[in-house]
């Protein structure tokens, strides 16, 4: 049930716990006020005995209602009571006929039984037609005549609108359970996303172990089928070369051990070039960049440019694979660190070294803050600069904090074989 609702349903609890209390005032109020149309001093002791009886059963009824919520039997007798008071009151001064409308507010909530509950109004409209006609008891013809016009006038209105109740009430009933439906299909939605976001992450873990488990079943496979049987091959020769009778056969078992080397050095070459960086497969350093920042930009919705400046030369695989592997790890920590809005990355052929530049203008840092780099390398900075120092390079740093970061590393040139 939404706001709204909550505070209509409160609106009509107050009308039909406090609205006969109004109405009975109002009707004892204009009754007071043209007392002289009641002659009889009787007639005055019996109004001020049936107010006094009607705020009496209003008084009960609040205490009781506390227990008996909802159409029971109480609650009929409590409106039959009711009723047979304002007709009464009616019948004594037309203008209790105030106190009778009440009787068309609650009815579905005090009379059980749909058969029975049409019988509350149609009650309550022979005493409010009444004082519409001039007022009970009728005296001339013409208005029994005005009294049954009105009583079937009241009745059309009371059907029609109690129609278009129910009509409400039975649109607001389905638009509420088609919220509650909504609600409960957001939830179990919302609880399906999150499964599968779990899966998901849980099957990119087992999809990256089996990556890795498979990687490292080819790698041995590959060392076992190609290296370890050509270094054990070399052994063999080594030793019937030391237990060789003569030089010509010394000599031709280190023939053979030399092409088994050259041939277990080919294999290893193969091996390394087989673990290069994807982007290498079908394009050199240049391209692979290019499509490396563009990827990032697109990404990251950061402003990327690259640029190549000098001769591009066709570079020796490590020496691609090493600057490629610095550049995607450096755009990866201005992702994650820097919150930049634009980063340029230069490539810069200057004869005998290459030197790769990555700059951005995001939030920098303190470079005496970060760990000290261990023997191992690690990522991050410690990391690039390791991969570098072992392409016989180095990796410098300009960085501060709100100045942005200027990263360079250099490398000598070494050309692809």
């Amino acid at each position: 049930m939404t706001a709204a609702d909550t505070d209509l349903e409160r609106r009509w609890e107050l009308i039909r716990s406090k609205g006969p209390y109004g109405l009975l005032a109002v009707g004892t109020l204009l009754s007071v006020a043209t007392a002289e149309l009641m002659p009889g001093r009787g007639e005055r002791t019996a109004v001020a005995v049936l107010v006094a009886a009607g705020f009496a059963l209003q008084l009960w009824w609040g205490r009781a209602s506390r227990t008996r919520p909802g159409p029971s039997t109480a609650g009929t007798v409590y409106y039959t009571l009711r009723w047979a008071l304002a007709f009464v009151l009616t019948w004594l001064n037309p203008f209790f006929a105030f106190y009778a409308v009440t009787g068309y507010f609650d009815s579905d909530e005090l009379i059980p039984g749909r058969r029975l509950r049409w019988l509350g109004p149609f009650a309550c409209s022979i005493a409010v037609s009444g004082s519409q006609a001039g007022g009970l008891p009728f005296h001339q013809p013409v208005q029994w005549a005005v009294f049954a016009g009105l009583l079937v006038v009241n009745n059309v209105i009371l059907t029609v609108v109690g129609h278009l109740t129910s009509q409400q009430e039975e649109r607001s009933r389905a638009r509420a359970e088609t919220i509650a439906e909504l609600e409960r299909t957001n939830t179990a939605l919302h609880q399906a996303l999150e499964e599968n976001a779990a899966l998901h992450a849980q099957l990119l873990v087992q999809a990256r172990e089996a990556g890795v488990a498979d990687e490292r079943r080819r790698l041995a496979a590959e060392i076992h089928d190609t290296i370890a049987q050509g270094l054990t091959g070399i052994i063999a020769q080594l030793q019937v070369v030391a237990n060789a009778p003569d030089l010509p056969t010394a000599r031709s078992h280190l023939d053979r051990a030399a092409d088994l080397a050259r041939h277990s050095l080919g294999e290893a070459r193969r091996s390394v070039h087989n673990l290069a960086p994807v982007a290498l497969e079908n394009d050199g350093l240049p391209q692979a960049l290019k499509g490396t920042v563009t990827e990032w930009s697109e990404r990251t919705g950061v402003r990327a440019d690259f640029t190549v400046t000098g001769t591009a030369e066709h570079l020796h695989d490590e020496v691609s694979a090493t600057l490629l592997r610095i550049a995607q790890e450096a755009l990866s920590n201005s992702a994650r660190h820097a919150r930049a809005t634009r980063v340029g990355v230069t490539l810069s052929f200057l004869g005998d070294e290459v030197i790769l530049d990555i700059r951005d203008d995001g939030e920098g840092f303190d470079p005496l803050a970060l760990p000290e780099r261990s023997s191992t390398g690690g990522f991050g900075l410690p990391g690039m600069r390791a991969r570098a120092e072992r392409m016989a390079g180095c990796l410098t740093v300009e960085t501060e904090p709100g100045r942005g970061t200027a990263l360079s590393a250099r490398v000598p040139l070494v050309r692809h074989e």
